[in-house]
C-alpha cells in the first residue's frame, strides 16, 4: 500500500544517553542529547535550539525534541535559559521569548495577542510543541512514511496524529477544559502524559537542585514526551492509515453487501469505528450505516455489531431487535428464524451467527423490525 520505514523512529530513540535505567533499556547510547543552562561551547555547525530553564512542562520537552527531527535541526544542542541576549543568538527558541515567528524559527505562544491554531478545523489554542508539530509535523510524518510530504497519506497522518495526540498537549498547556461546565469533575486524572512529564520535575525535598540536575530532569522529560510522540505516528502509520484504507473500500461496495446501503460488510477486520464515523461524512453516505458484519476468526464465527450514533456513546442507530436481546442459540434461531444464531447482546448492539449468510440475514431483518 505504502512504504514504511522504522528509520526515523529508530534514530530518534537512539539520540539520547540518560542516567536512567529505564531509558539506557529503551535507548541504544550512540548519541547525546546536550543541554545546557548558559550558551555552551560547541562548533559552528551544531545548532543551538533554546527553551526557558526552571520547571518545564510536556510542550517544550515534547517541542525540543520534536524540532531535531527535523533535518534542519537534526542533532542540535538544547539551550535552557531565560536570558534575551543568549535567546537572541540561538537558531530557535521554543516557549520562552515572547514572539512566534516561523520565518526567524521563534515559537513562542504567550504573549498577548497570540491566537494561532492548527487549523484544518482545529481551533485549540497552540502549545510550543503544536506549533513546532504544525511546521514541522509534516517532514517528520513524510520521513517515517518514506515518501514526498505532498503525499496524501502525509496529511492524512498529520491531521489525524494532531487530533489523536497533540491537541490534547495544547489543551491542557493553555488550561482548556475538554468540557463547557461548571460542575466539578467526578474524579481526577493525573495519568495523561502532560502530568507525567510534569512529575519528572525536581521534588522540592530533594537537596540538589542544581541546574545540572535540572536538566537531566528537562532530559528525561524529552525522551517521555519524544517516545510517546513517535509511538503515536508509529501506530497511526502501520494501524490507523491501512485500517482507514480497508474501510473505504468496504464503504464504496456497501450496496453490493446489501441494496440498503445501510450494511457494510469488514472484508478484513481492523479498527473501523473511528474511521467510519468521519469517512461517512467525508463520503457523503447516505443513508448512513446501521449495522456493521464481520468474521471473528478466534470464535470461527460471524458477528453482526450495531453502529452508535457518536464514537463516544453508548446508543445505537439501530440496536438490533428487543425481542432478541438476551437470547442464545436455539432460542435464538427460533424467535429471529434465523438458523445458526449465536447470540445477541442484552444492550442490543451486538449479535453472532455461525456462518456469513446468518449475520447478514441478522442485519437485513434487524432493519426491518
Amino acid at each position: 500500500m505504502f512504504p514504511v520505514t522504522r528509520g526515523l523512529i529508530s534514530r530518534s530513540l537512539c539520540s539520547f544517553r540518560l542516567p536512567l535505567p529505564l531509558a539506557a533499556a529503551a535507548m541504544a547510547p550512540s548519541g547525546v542529547v546536550r543541554v545546557y543552562s548558559t550558551t555552551p561551547t560547541s562548533p559552528s555547525s551544531v545548532k543551538q535550539v533554546g527553551t526557558h530553564n526552571g520547571s518545564f512542562h510536556c510542550d517544550e520537552a515534547l517541542g525540543c525534541f520534536m524540532i531535531r527531527l527535523a533535518d534542519k535541526f537534526s542533532g542540535a544542542d538544547i539551550v535552557r535559559t531565560r536570558d534575551p541576549k543568549v535567546l537572541a543568538e540561538l537558531d530557535a527558541v521554543l516557549d520562552v521569548g515572547g514572539v512566534y515567528d516561523p520565518a526567524s524559527d521563534r515559537y513562542d505562544h504567550h504573549q498577548k495577542g497570540f491566537e494561532e491554531v492548527f487549523g484544518h478545523g482545529f481551533n485549540t489554542k497552540l502549545s510550543s510543541a503544536g506549533l513546532v508539530y504544525k511546521h514541522f509535523g509534516k517532514e517528520i510524518i513524510a520521513k517515517e512514511l518514506n515518501v514526498d510530504q505532498d503525499h496524501p497519506d502525509v496529511l492524512r497522518l498529520f491531521l489525524a496524529v494532531y487530533k489523536s495526540f497533540m491537541e490534547a498537549i495544547d489543551a491542557v498547556d493553555n488550561g482548556i477544559n475538554r468540557y463547557d461546565t461548571d460542575m466539578p469533575p467526578k474524579y481526577v486524572n493525573n495519568t495523561h502524559l502532560s502530568s507525567r512529564v510534569g512529575r519528572l520535575n525536581l521534588d522540592w525535598i530533594d537537596p540538589d537542585q542544581s541546574q545540572e540536575k535540572e536538566n537531566e530532569a528537562f532530559q528525561r522529560a524529552m525522551a517521555l514526551a519524544g517516545k510517546e510522540f513517535l509511538e503515536s505516528v508509529r501506530f497511526h502509520t502501520r494501524s490507523w492509515l491501512p485500517a482507514r484504507s480497508i474501510v473505504v473500500q468496504c464503504l464504496e461496495e456497501r450496496f453490493k453487501t446489501d441494496p440498503s446501503g445501510e450494511i457494510m460488510e469488514l472484508k478484513n477486520f481492523c479498527p473501523w469505528k473511528l474511521h467510519l464515523f468521519e469517512l461517512e461524512q467525508e463520503m457523503k453516505i447516505e443513508p448512513l450505516i446501521k449495522y456493521v458484519i464481520y468474521q471473528d476468526e478466534r470464535a470461527k464465527q460471524w458477528r453482526v455489531q450495531a453502529v452508535a450514533v457518536a464514537p463516544d456513546r453508548f446508543e445505537n442507530r439501530k440496536a438490533l431487535p428487543e425481542q432478541w436481546r438476551g437470547l442464545r442459540d436455539e432460542e435464538l434461531s427460533k424467535v429471529a428464524e434465523i438458523p445458526g444464531c449465536v447470540f445477541v447482546h442484552m444492550s442490543g448492539f451486538i449479535g453472532g451467527n455461525q456462518s456469513y449468510e446468518g449475520a447478514l440475514s441478522m442485519a437485513r431483518t434487524a432493519l426491518t423490525l
